[in-house]
């Protein structure tokens, strides 16, 4: 029997309209620095090491809607990112360019939308998450 393969995520990639601009936004957010650019492409990850996020510019990228609805883009898939001061971390996501939902779900989390419209959740982990 063959072994069992080893697999790492390396990072998960959010495609828009220009990489660069995306990728800009969370590098200010999460205070992660560049580690690859090209054309088209942007890596950033964590200085500590472990997975990170990558950008790809998509011409065609259309913006998902939030909350879903049957006649737009739909969402793929979302970041949950952990912060230590709820009310701050939104006030210095929405001072890089994101947008703070019209439609919040929950008390103890936030959802934003990155400057392409890909939503991302806020929060602050407690005894019960």
């Amino acid at each position: 029997m063959r072994p069992r393969p080893r697999f790492t995520l390396a990072a998960t990639t959010l495609d828009a309209p220009d990489a660069r601009e995306l990728a800009r936004f969370y590098e200010r957010l999460l205070g992660w620095p560049v580690r690859k650019e090209e054309t088209g492409w942007v890596e950033i990850a964590p200085p500590d090491g472990g997975a990170g996020l990558s950008f790809q510019t998509e011409p065609l990228y259309t913006r998902p809607r939030w909350p879903p609805a049957r006649s737009a883009q739909q969402m793929m898939m979302h970041l949950d990112i952990q912060v230590d001061d709820l009310p701050s971390a939104v006030e210095q996501a929405v001072a890089l360019g994101g947008t703070e939902a019209d439609f919040q779900p929950q008390d103890d989390v936030r959802v934003l939308l990155d400057p392409a419209g890909h939503p991302f959740c806020l929060f602050v982990r407690s005894a019960s998450n």
